[in-house]
């Protein structure tokens, strides 16, 4: 079967997944999530990505960019692969495969879901368990949003200035968000976008990025969410 097209468009956020092969681990210690995060930022940097939310987790990780051109998420996420990946095989004498396939990404109607998006990447470890508040959990954009305590290179969004007059109204409002969990329906199409690669947003958006990029984006999967347990190895979703 041939490879879905990639069509991402300068100025539209994009909600990026990548995951470890056959979902296993890809950080080990301390040290790979500090590496990670140095190329990321070289590597958005060089290719013209701004980063707005993130969560490093187990076995995958979540990224809120928006791309200066059409290539530069496909070129940051190349050059990260090839800094990662030998990083891993080199300090943990290794070969083969880390990533499962190509990254997953699905662009984002910024006015309606850039702030749940960020909600949802920062609140990842806390739906796996692994933490009780997105506070406590050291590899994740939230406490650069929240607190403005780490991250300083994170550019907000639109949506994220709209919440006040200066950064610590902003940052309370955005801590205040918190206080309620995603709706499950807004769960549901985010993680189900991502993984088809649909955009996220009204059938409006979804229009005018098929007008912008001459193809059709496809459809989400519909119904109501699955039920699935609770995740058990800490590496949520």
């Amino acid at each position: 079967m041939p490879r879905k097209p990639r069509f991402y468009l300068p100025g539209v956020p994009v909600h990026v997944v990548q995951r470890g092969n056959d979902r296993q681990a890809v950080f080990f210690a301390d040290e790979d999530y500090l590496a990670y995060l140095s190329w990321l930022r070289e590597g958005a940097g060089r290719h013209g990505c701004l980063i707005h939310a993130y969560v490093l987790m187990t076995n995958h990780v979540h990224l809120l960019l928006t791309p200066q051109s059409r290539d530069s998420i496909s070129r940051t996420v190349q050059f990260l692969g090839r800094k990662y990946v030998g990083y891993v095989n080199h300090q943990y004498r290794r070969s083969g495969t880390l990533w499962e396939g190509r990254h997953k990404g699905s662009l984002i109607d910024s006015s309606a879901y850039a702030l749940a998006c960020s909600r949802y990447i920062e609140l990842n470890p806390v739906r796996a368990g692994m933490v009780d508040a997105p506070s406590d959990y050291r590899w994740s954009s939230y406490r650069a949003n929240a607190f403005g305590v780490v991250g300083q290179w994170l550019m907000p969004t639109r949506e994220y200035m709209a919440l006040g007059n200066d950064d610590q109204q902003r940052r309370h409002r955005y801590r205040e968000l918190f206080r309620s969990s995603l709706e499950p329906e807004q769960v549901h199409a985010i993680r189900s976008c991502v993984q088809t690669g649909t955009p996220l947003g009204s059938e409006r958006f979804r229009a005018q990025i098929e007008q912008m990029t001459g193809r059709r984006v496809g459809q989400s999967r519909r119904g109501r969410p699955r039920t699935r347990p609770a995740a058990q190895d800490g590496k949520g979703c």
